[in-house]
């Protein structure tokens, strides 16, 4: 099978997939993440190949709609990668990527590396972050019910892996717990270059906020 025919089905099995998905997380996300993967691969000696179909499927089945299972992302990605006979290496790649794609509260070490990842890993955490990114996280925390802002409950910075998917803090917590530390983390100087704008935007929109909620604008 052609990589593009290959893509086009993929596209179709991912909206197929997330069709009732929560806003953050669903196809638009996906194809947010694909066109920044592929904008930054243009600069990176990479498999492209590879690179699509990462974002593609990285997160066809986000663990945090699945009471925390992490299995079912990588095991629903191999079965359909299988059932289009993509080769072996290029499968156990991607399923790679989607098993260390994610944040997880910043403390958890990649078990795998390779550009490809770097990559899509970037063009995830770029959707994380700017406009885009506090949309999500406002739309996530309303999925959730939880408060906007509590004075009273401070960002908690040394969260481990499963405090960080069990946190239950306002909204706003989330920008100091994983959205401002993003800038630091990416791996490529395409993705550190966009990540510059979209950091500054967020901060604005803080002064901003916070401001408000002080009745000083």
């Amino acid at each position: 099978m052609s990589t593009t025919n290959l893509i086009d089905k993929t596209i179709q099995f991912v909206k197929a997939t997330l069709a009732q998905a929560e806003g953050g997380h669903d196809w638009f996300h996906i194809e947010r993440v694909y066109k920044n993967a592929v904008l930054i691969a243009a600069s990176e000696n990479c498999d492209l190949e590879i690179v699509q179909l990462g974002a593609l499927l990285h997160d066809i089945a986000d663990s945090k709609f699945h009471n925390g299972d992490e299995s079912i992302g990588p095991k629903t990605a191999r079965a359909f990668l299988e059932s289009e006979k993509v080769s072996p290496a290029t499968i156990d790649h991607v399923i790679a990527i989607i098993e260390n794609i994610s944040f997880k509260g910043g403390k958890v070490e990649r078990q795998f590396s390779s550009i490809e990842l770097d990559i899509v890993q970037d063009a995830d955490r770029l959707d994380a972050i700017g406009a885009i990114g506090i949309a999500r996280t406002f739309n996530y925390g309303g999925f959730k019910n939880r408060a906007l802002y509590n004075p009273e409950i401070a960002p908690n910075l040394n969260m481990t892996k499963d405090e960080y998917k069990n946190n239950e803090a306002p909204t706003i917590n989330h920008f100091y717990e994983k959205l401002l530390l993003l800038k630091d983390k990416m791996n490529t100087q395409t993705g550190k270059q966009i990540a510059q704008d979209r950091h500054r935007y967020m901060e604005d929109f803080l002064e901003q906020f916070y401001a408000e909620w002080e009745g000083k604008k």
